[in-house]
């Protein structure tokens, strides 16, 4: 079943898989009075129905070398080509409670690590002063952010050379936190904006990860 979310400015987001994206399209079409119009950039995609439905994609893993411009109907071959390249991601997932780093070769991940990490809580228990709780949790933080950092250097820091693209997902503080260590500079400057929303990082979530990773967002306004 594909993954649907609410976007902000109104509309929603669909996950669709790249085999299923040209379906998914004739029937957009079929439902909004047909296709009107297709405009195509190198970095974005954006059907126009006949009732004045929209359906954007920017596009995965880009530039789309192919079949930019503007024409009537419904003219995604193009766009469907590109999605359906098997490449090589590289996939970072990040919790405070835990991580998993991986690379993955369409949808198969071939290269994996994945650790859990003690974090409490926000709130003191057990009688601790307030203060004294905060100072442990930080120190807990830093150390799982450490050894995230390690491992994702360790398995994507020298294989960026080989990455078409690098995906996220997890927690959006702690990935920023993640930005700032110089070993990783080379991995963020190929992650795709979308972070994945993931539970907790253990190695099923990361397979999960690297089937979300093909799929092409599509926002529907």
């Amino acid at each position: 079943m594909a993954r649907v979310r609410q976007v902000g400015g109104g509309g929603k987001a669909v996950e669709v898989e790249p085999e299923r994206l040209a379906g998914w399209f004739d029937r957009f079409a079929a439902r909004n009075g047909g296709a009107a119009s297709t405009r195509v950039t190198s970095t974005r995609v954006v059907v126009t129905a006949g009732d004045g439905t929209t359906a954007t994609v920017d596009v995965p893993f880009p530039p789309l070398e192919a079949g930019r411009g503007d024409s009537e109907g419904l003219a995604v071959a193009a766009l469907i080509d590109h999605v359906t390249v098997r490449r090589r991601i590289g996939l970072l997932l990040v919790r405070l409670g835990a991580h998993s780093v991986g690379i993955a070769e369409g949808a198969d991940v071939v290269v994996s690590r994945t650790d859990r990490h003690l974090v409490h809580g926000r709130n003191a228990a057990g009688g601790w002063s307030q203060q004294r709780f905060a100072r442990r949790r930080d120190g807990q933080v830093r150390q799982a952010l450490r050894a995230t950092a390690a491992d994702a250097a360790d398995v994507l820091g020298g294989a960026v050379s080989e990455l078409d693209g690098v995906v996220l997902g997890g927690d959006r503080a702690a990935l920023d936190e993640l930005r700032d260590d110089p070993r990783l500079r080379p991995v963020f400057a190929l992650a795709s904006s979308r972070v994945l929303d993931v539970a907790e990082p253990r190695r099923a979530v990361l397979d999960e990860a690297a089937r979300r990773a093909r799929a092409v967002e599509v926002i529907i306004r």
